[in-house]
This record gives C-alpha cells, structure tokens and sequence, in this order.
C-alpha cells in the first residue's frame, strides 16, 4: 500500500488532520491500537441503553470560532452548559468556587465582606488563580485563599496527580481558579455544547472521506514495512516513539467504574467532584451530558486517578512540572532531525490539551504542511 500519509492515532488530532488531508486529495492511513476510533473521547451505548464515555466524561466547550464551525460539519449540536459541584464540609457547593459558593459556605454577613473584597480587588468576572489569591495580604482574602486550598484544591490535586499544587506548573492550578462571579457553570466559554449522537458518531463521519483507510487494533509498527508513505504524523507519546531515550516521560492515567442505578436521577447536576472523601474524585451521571431524560434508569461514572503504567493502562494526562519539559525538550530535539515526521496531540506535545486544543493544534499543523 502506498499512501501520502500515515497518521498513528484516531483521537481528535489524528482524526482531524486526516480529515482535512484527504478533503485536500492527499491519501491517508489512519492506524489505531486500540479497538476504536474516537481516542479517550470515545463513547458507547451501555448495556441499559445510556451513551457513556468509556474514558471518562467529556464536555465540549471552546471560545474558537474556527474550531466550532468546524467539527460542525460533522455533527449537530445539543446545547449543554455543565455544572459541577464540590462537596466542601459535607455540603454540595458549585464548582469553580465562585461568589455562589461563598453563599453556600458562610454566614451572609462574611460572605457580602468576601465578595465585596473580591470585587474590589480583582474586578468582577475575574478567573483568580489560587495560588496567586494565597498572595494576598489582605486577612480576610487570605482566609478565603487559604480555605478554598485546603478544602477544595490540595486534596483533589493530590489524589490526581499525586502531588501538591505547588508542584505542578500554573497551568493545572489555573484551570479551576476562583471566580468573581455568580456564574455557576462550570466553563464560561462562548461555546457549549454536546455533540447530539456522541461523539463516535462524530469520528464516524470524519473519517468517512474516501480517501482514508483505517486499521483499528493495529500498532504503526506492524505496518511500518508494509506500507509505503512519504509523511508520518504521530499523536501517541513521543518518547515512545523514540525508544524511551531520555527516559519515560511521566503521565497520570485514571480508572473508572460504572455503576447502574434503576431510577431517573442521581445527582442534581452532571458531575460531583470529592476533593477530599473517598478514592475517586468525581462522579458524573451521563444522563446530564446526553440529554436521554427519557429513559427510567442512570448510569455513573467513578474516576479512580492512578500511575500510568506502559502496557497495563492509558496515559491520559502529561505532568506539568519543569523537570518534565526539559526532558520533552529533549525529545523535541530529537524530532527535529528527522524530516517528514510530524508530532502533534497531548502525547505527541506533551501537553494538557482540552479537546478544541487539539484540533486547533491539528488545522495549524494542516495548514502548515499541505502544501509542502
């Protein structure tokens, strides 16, 4: 077989720059180790008739235009704004911790001082970091700065990645920070949205051009010999790839456990966050993110943060700390020698991508290559 491209991985990265190449006349291999396309966004029909995400919920949001118009060739969209609560002192509170938590947590009278503060201080709508909120002189903003640490952050963080927040790189505390709003949705971002039949179905059409081929449950490493193809574009981890030359790359990975319940409901909102009670973090009802109120029964999911282990589990999150980036650079030397291999996706970047990251990265790198 002889192609223009092989690309390794059918997530949102593979998948899209297969897409635009072969929308562009280039023909593509699309190879998958694992049994189906759609990479950790992938999702299923359990054995009740609930779409569930085997790898954990996923909830679509971006401020990209561009990224949105696109994969909307693909899909309909079912409008959904999620919402996440945190149980905080045996209270479910809502998540990020915003001005509404704070009425949930204290007295009214500390409250109206708080949110009088934080307003003044940061303006409202402001997104505060906690750590740059544990810099605060003011006592009563150090207070708060302090409790939303210990009871919201260090615990959720440790049981994630194994570390304490301060280890980790301002990107990943950044990502929940304290909101100067009475916005109790979990993202603020102009778009919010649920692909209407999953996102399998997604990938589905994504891949339909006929300029693609797919080999599900196939190493690129078994058709390396076989298939001819001037340009290879990797999205799986890039120090395997490169024989682990530097030394491994750390990942977390996660486990989870799906849990039947033959009622409507569970939970008032998508997904309840545990920072510091019980092994899992969260715990996400898919009937919120599929919009399937019809049915009489739920299913949950239980996410049980772990070690990743090559061979025995998924490498889902890169750690975010700067010993790691200097070893990724290292690796980044590396492609750099080779010429028509291309690297791309949280594992081929080493990066904490959301999922419009992704295939923003992905039409990038497209219109970067196209035409060469």
């Amino acid at each position: 077989m002889k192609v223009d491209y092989l690309i390794v991985g059918a997530g949102f990265t593979g998948a899209t720059l297969a897409e635009r190449l072969a929308a562009a006349g280039k023909r593509v291999l699309v190879v998958e180790r694992r049994d189906h396309i759609g990479g950790n966004a992938y999702d299923e029909m359990d054995p009740h008739g609930v779409l569930v995400h085997r790898y954990g919920p996923h909830i679509f949001h971006t401020n990209s235009k561009k990224v949105f118009d696109y994969l909307s060739r693909f899909t309909e969209w079912r409008p959904y704004y999620h919402r996440v609560r945190a149980v905080v002192e045996g209270k479910e509170v809502p998540l990020p911790f915003s001005l509404a938590t704070l009425r949930a947590l204290f007295s009214p009278r500390l409250a109206d001082r708080l949110e009088e503060k934080l307003i003044a201080r940061f303006g409202y709508g402001a997104r505060v970091p906690i750590l740059r909120l544990r810099e605060e002189e003011d006592p009563d903003l150090r207070f708060l700065a302090d409790y939303v640490y210990k009871n919201v952050f260090e615990g959720y963080t440790l049981k994630q990645w194994g570390l304490r927040p301060e280890e980790l790189s301002p990107s990943v505390t950044g990502r929940v920070p304290v909101l100067v709003s009475h916005d109790t949705r979990y993202f603020q971002d102009a778009y919010q949205a649920m692909p209407k039949e999953g996102y399998t179905a997604l990938f589905r059409r994504m891949l339909a051009h006929p300029n693609i081929k797919l080999l599900l449950q196939t190493d690129w490493k078994e058709v390396e010999g076989e298939v001819r193809f001037n340009r290879l574009i990797f999205t799986g981890p890039i120090d395997e790839f490169f024989g682990y030359l530097h030394g491994a790359l750390p990942y977390r990975s996660l486990s989870f456990r799906m849990e039947f319940h033959p009622k409507p409901w569970v939970q008032e909102v998508g997904t309840v966050n545990y920072p510091n009670e019980h092994p899992y973090t969260r715990v996400t009802e898919f009937k919120h993110l599929t919009g399937q109120d019809y049915l009489p029964h739920s299913t949950l999911c239980y996410e049980y943060p772990e070690a990743y282990t090559p061979g025995k589990n998924e490498p889902y999150y890169p750690v975010p700390r700067e010993e790691n980036e200097e070893r990724y650079r290292l690796y980044l030397e590396e492609a750099k020698k080779l010429k028509g291999v291309y690297f791309a996706g949280r594992l081929g970047d080493y990066r904490y991508y959301n999922m419009d990251q992704a295939v923003a990265r992905a039409l990038k790198l497209f219109e970067e290559i196209v035409h060469e």
